[in-house]
């Protein structure tokens, strides 16, 4: 079975790590810089190659590439059990982000909303469906 693992291109990989780590309730796995690479000139440049960081029961994959120029052809999606997990990360994730659809209870019952994080990432915050 295959698992989708997201992998975020970022202008600091560290500091929107760190801010997900945070908001998400998670931590940084382990990070590579281009630095260690072979045969990697030693110019003191300490850039995010690859990091690992866990949170919200995922992995998340991280590079700096910047500059980074996001689309709009896709959100992230987290379900929580709980209506006030999921408030919580979604108030978190707009600490200096846009709302854009308000978290609030949805037609079909279950909580739900749309943010754009201060890194430009597009995030949907749900609970899950009962039976779901």
């Amino acid at each position: 079975m295959a698992k989708l693992r997201p992998y975020i291109y970022s202008d600091n990989a560290r500091e929107q790590a760190n801010f997900y780590a945070e908001a998400l309730g998670g931590e940084i796995l382990s990070i590579q810089t281009y630095n260690e690479m072979p045969g990697a000139a030693k110019d003191g440049k300490d850039g995010v190659m690859h990091l690992v960081l866990q949170a919200a029961d995922q992995l998340f994959y991280m590079a700096d590439t910047g500059p980074v120029e996001r689309g709009n052809g896709l959100d992230l999606t987290l379900e929580f059990e709980t209506d006030e997990e999921a408030g919580s990360v979604f108030n978190k994730l707009a600490e200096g982000g846009k709302i854009m659809m308000p978290f609030e209870r949805m037609f079909w019952g279950t909580m739900f909303g749309r943010v754009m994080d201060k890194f430009g990432v597009r995030w949907q915050i749900a609970t899950q469906a009962s039976g779901h």
